[in-house]
C-alpha cells in the first residue's frame, strides 16, 4: 500500500472543505493549515469582505505573493500535513489532491447557515449564491492570468468529491480510503482522477427505453444493503455537467439504491475527445436531448436541470414538464 505524504484540499465554497479537512487531520494525526482562514484574517485586517479582497488581489500581487511563498515553504519542508487551500495542488507534488464540489444552491444554503463574520456575510440565499459564484470566478481568472493554471480543470486533481448529498462522515471515510489505497487505486494508477459523484446529478446519454431490459432491480437492492462501491462509471464533463459515457445500468442502480456518491473515472472533459474525435461538450450537446433527460427523470424520480442547449433544442418543452418556463 502506498500512502502519499500530504492531503491538499480545494474546491467550491460551501463544499465542506473545512469540516472534512479538520476531521481528517485529527484522525491521521497531521497538522492542518488553512489558507482560507489566512485570507479571511487578511480581509478583516483591511476591513474588506472576502470578495473585495479577491478583487483587490487581482491588482495587488503582494496579497497572493505572501500566501504563495508560505505554501511553497510548507511544500518544500517535507512535512506530512493536511492543507486547505485553493492553490495548494499547484505547489505540492507528493500529495493526494482533493477537489470538492457541490450543487451551487446547496453550497449557498450551507454558507448562509454558518456563523458570519466581517469578511463573509450574506443576507439571503440568492445573495450568497451570487457572491460565491463571483468569488470563485474572480479566483479562477486570477489564477489563469497569474499562474497559467485553471482550477476548474479536473485533471489537476487525484480525487473529485461531490458532497451535495453525502454527509461529512461519508466524505471523510472515502477520502481516507483513497489516501490509504483502499479505494480507487486502479483508477489513480492509470493516471486518471477518481470521481465520487452524486448519481442524481449525472446526466444520461442513452434512451431509457434502450436500457430497460438491462436494468436489474436486484443490483440496486444489493448495493443498498452491502454498502459496497459499484464498478467505476466512465464519465465525461463539459465544465459544468457530468454525463455517462459508459455505465448507465450501474448509474441507474446507484440512484435507485439511494447512494450519495458513486465512483467514476474521467474519460474526457471540455474539449477533450470522447468518441470519434467529438469533444465532451459537443458529445453532451448532441446526446443529452430534452426528451431523453425527462424520461430518465421520470424513471428515477429525480430532477435534472435542463442544460442551456436542451432548453434551446428544436423539440419543445411541454408545459408542466421539468424546465418549462425556465
Amino acid at each position: 500500500m502506498t500512502v502519499r505524504q500530504s492531503i491538499v484540499f480545494n474546491g467550491d465554497l460551501g463544499s465542506g472543505k473545512s469540516t472534512v479537512s479538520v476531521e481528517i487531520a485529527k484522525r491521521l494525526g497531521l497538522r492542518r493549515v488553512s489558507v482560507g482562514d489566512l485570507y479571511r484574517q487578511m480581509a478583516q485586517e483591511r476591513e474588506m469582505t472576502a470578495l473585495q479582497l479577491n478583487l483587490h488581489a487581482e491588482l495587488d500581487q503582494a496579497v497572493d505573493g505572501y500566501v504563495d511563498q508560505l505554501q511553497r515553504d510548507i511544500a518544500a519542508s517535507g512535512e506530512s500535513l493536511v492543507m486547505d487551500s485553493r492553490l495548494a495542488w499547484h505547489f505540492f507534488t507528493d500529495a493526494l489532491k482533493v477537489h470538492m464540489i457541490t450543487e451551487p444552491t446547496e453550497a449557498a444554503r450551507r454558507v448562509l447557515a454558518r456563523p458570519s463574520g466581517p469578511a463573509e456575510s450574506y443576507t439571503s440565499l440568492e445573495e450568497a449564491r451570487t457572491k460565491l459564484r463571483e468569488r470563485s470566478e474572480s479566483e479562477r481568472g486570477r489564477f489563469i492570468v497569474r499562474y497559467g493554471v485553471d482550477k476548474a480543470r479536473l485533471r489537476n486533481y487525484d480525487l473529485i468529491c461531490d458532497t451535495t448529498r453525502a454527509n461529512p462522515e461519508q466524505v471523510i471515510q472515502h477520502v481516507i480510503d483513497v489516501y490509504e489505497g483502499r479505494l480507487g487505486a486502479d483508477v489513480l494508477r492509470a493516471g486518471q482522477p477518481l470521481l465520487l459523484l452524486d448519481p442524481t446529478r449525472v446526466y444520461p446519454t442513452e434512451d431509457v427505453s434502450a436500457l430497460r431490459g438491462l436494468w436489474d432491480a436486484d443490483l440496486a437492492a444489493e448495493l443498498a444493503e452491502s454498502g459496497e462501491e459499484p464498478e467505476p462509471l466512465s464519465i465525461g464533463y463539459t465544465g459544468e455537467y457530468f454525463f455517462v459515457v459508459d455505465g448507465h445500468r450501474r448509474l441507474s442502480s446507484a440512484v435507485r439504491a439511494g447512494l450519495p456518491m458513486v465512483p467514476a473515472r474521467l474519460v474526457a472533459e471540455v474539449d477533450e475527445p470522447v468518441v470519434g474525435g467529438m469533444s465532451a461538450v459537443d458529445f453532451f450537446t448532441t446526446q443529452a436531448r430534452p426528451g431523453l433527460i425527462h424520461d430518465w427523470e421520470d424513471a428515477h424520480g429525480i430532477t435534472l436541470p435542463l442544460p442551456e442547449h436542451a432548453l434551446l433544442d428544436g423539440g419543445p418543452v411541454l408545459a408542466g414538464e421539468p424546465g418549462a418556463g425556465a
